[in-house]
């Protein structure tokens, strides 16, 4: 376990210089006021999700005294917005104080004013391009878009998107979440689209709502929400979804059934997750110090360990600070040299498109 050497010498001046509730003037006053709170509030965090089992362990270790209280584990990023907007005036257990969401949620969440500016200590060595500015929400983790195959029931296993529509997947090609609520299952669709030669944003929408109209209506689309449990089960036995799930999945299951991970041949498309403080947040400072927590070198490493690129991976990287065995067990590099990273607006213009576009042209009812 590593000491407090994981904030750096900066936290001090770091803290002094954001804005928002009950801010703290250094790191162990932050520490003290967080622990007199008692409590942090989550939301949409599986725990088999990125290691969030081992960041939730890591930081209990740490912090004994705050209780983690998890909320929804498997709601969207569309819900973990509405869960700030209905719990406004409620300082109670049903109200997060942090959320984790897709890119696309960052910025609507600071336009509606739902999140509050912070900046980590660690802020600097997060990327320009995958923060706001103002410090409302700031990148976490990315991964590619990947294909979970039961190796038990599926022979021939899809090397593309095109593949997925051949007639032997009939009824086996399902979405990790409901496409008009879920990150991960509208950029599954983005994928789908871009994977037909589609630029990234509206074409890439409406190439993907085509591509599902013609997956569905082939039959070889399941309308129910996958994940491992219907992967072992063979409700799902195509699944597309994170590569960093997909791979965690596999390693789960140990070969019961077996399960191969394939990122596509004619898409790798990235996706960036994004971490804020809920504006109304309960106990803001216990908010604060997780997010000290997420973005230190320990915490980074624990998102690592679930097969996800943590946003200071590079950082890390130069400075030798991720152990060998770790680097070890990531998928190819050469996997990921050929990702594309659409822009906030690019992944804004397709998700309208695919939000309000999913029941009219794909007309499937995907539900739990």
């Amino acid at each position: 376990m590593m000491t407090k050497t994981w904030l750096a010498a900066t936290a001090t001046a770091a803290l002094l210089a954001q804005s928002g509730a009950a801010l703290a003037q250094s790191l162990e006053e932050l520490e003290a006021a967080a622990r007199e709170e008692g409590m942090l509030t989550t939301i949409a965090l599986p725990r088999d999700w990125c290691n969030y089992e081992g960041m939730f362990n890591g930081f209990a270790a740490r912090y004994p005294e705050i209780t983690i209280n998890e909320l929804n584990p498997n709601a969207s990023s569309a819900e973990e917005l509405e869960a700030i907007r209905a719990n406004r005036n409620n300082t109670g257990p049903q109200a997060p104080d942090v959320i984790d969401v897709g890119l696309a949620f960052g910025p609507q969440a600071k336009d509606e004013g739902l999140i509050q500016p912070y900046m980590v200590s660690t802020w600097d060595t997060i990327p320009e391009d995958a923060k706001d500015p103002e410090g409302y929400w700031y990148g976490d983790y990315y991964g590619v878009m990947a294909f979970a195959v039961n190796t038990d029931l599926v022979d021939n296993v899809p090397q593309s998107f095109a593949d997925l529509l051949k007639p032997e997947y009939a009824g086996m090609v399902a979405l990790a979440g409901d496409p008009r609520a879920s990150n991960q299952a509208i950029l599954g669709v983005m994928a789908a689209g871009m994977a037909r030669g589609a630029e990234p944003g509206q074409a890439s929408g409406e190439a993907g709502l085509e591509f599902f109209r013609e997956l569905n209506e082939a039959g070889n689309f399941v309308p129910v929400i996958g994940g491992s449990g219907t992967l072992a089960q063979g409700t799902t036995p195509i699944l597309i979804q994170w590569d960093y799930n997909a791979l965690s999945t596999r390693d789960t299951l140990d070969g019961n059934p077996p399960v191969e991970v394939v990122v596509p041949s004619d898409v790798t498309l990235a996706g960036v997750y994004v971490q804020a403080i809920s504006a109304y947040a309960p106990h803001p400072n216990a908010a604060k110090l997780w997010m000290e927590y997420l973005y230190s070198d320990e915490g980074q490493l624990h998102w690592l360990e679930g097969y996800c690129h943590p946003i200071r991976y590079n950082d890390l990287v130069e400075r030798g600070v991720v152990p060998q065995e770790l680097l070890d067990r990531l998928p190819p590099a050469e996997a990921y040299q050929r990702a594309v990273f659409p822009t906030v607006e690019q992944i804004n213009a397709n998700r309208e498109v695919i939000v309000n576009g999913w029941d009219a042209v794909v007309g499937a009812d995907v539900v739990q």
